[in-house]
């Protein structure tokens, strides 16, 4: 009988397990098996919706044949570099990839193809200010990642670059203030101008 309650019992929390543990894929356990290269230098600076990115990736031929026989979807990203995401929780590298911060940054999707493949990319003019790279995630059928690659090495120190906000100003805006500004200046000016003209009026009669 003993037996048989502790049989229950450790299906039960095999059950709860699979419960909580289904769907969940973790960064450390996919292979990279993607070779991905981007235009910008290591430490070069991009001015947020000005410049772009020009992307490429394909199949690392190292591995065996039929590696890529799951690859349904290619979903390159840009992802904070670790100097950007030091006390930004908001940023913070999980292995769980369902809870990882470092790559928000969705720069395209295509069907996969084994062959190189490559995508220009205007840089997104809401991006903050940091430093970046590139990283690409093949998926299955059912969307799940299951093989990557990206721009850097594994400590993510090498080929980053930078990316400069916009500062919220537009030339639009500062032509529209100065004109708004010298309105104002020359409205004040001809107030008190017709205010002495009719003051002087007064005195004459």
């Amino acid at each position: 009988m003993a037996g048989h309650g502790l049989l229950l019992a450790s299906l039960l929390i095999l059950s709860c397990f699979a419960e909580t543990s289904f769907g969940t894929v973790y960064f450390s356990s996919l292979q990279r098996t993607l070779i991905v290269t981007a235009s910008p230098k290591q430490g070069q600076v991009l001015k947020a919706g000005e410049d772009k990115i020009t992307v490429n990736w394909a199949l690392n031929t190292t591995f065996p044949a039929g590696t890529d026989s799951a690859y349904k979807t290619i979903k390159v990203k840009l992802c904070y570099a670790p100097a950007s995401q030091v006390e930004r929780g908001w940023r913070k590298t999980v292995d769980d990839l369902s809870k990882d911060k470092t790559c928000q940054f969705n720069i395209v999707a295509r069907p996969y193809s084994a062959s190189n493949k490559s995508f220009e990319w205007t840089v997104e003019r809401d991006l903050p200010l940091g430093t970046y790279f590139v990283r690409a995630y093949a998926y299955n059928s059912e969307d799940a990642a299951v093989a990557f690659g990206q721009t850097t090495d594994p400590h993510k120190t090498t080929n980053l670059f930078n990316i400069e906000a916009i500062s919220g100003r537009h030339l639009s805006l500062d032509v529209t203030s100065i004109c708004f500004s010298a309105f104002s200046v020359l409205s004040l000016f001809g107030f008190f101008w017709y205010e002495k003209r009719e003051a002087k009026s007064s005195q004459q009669k």
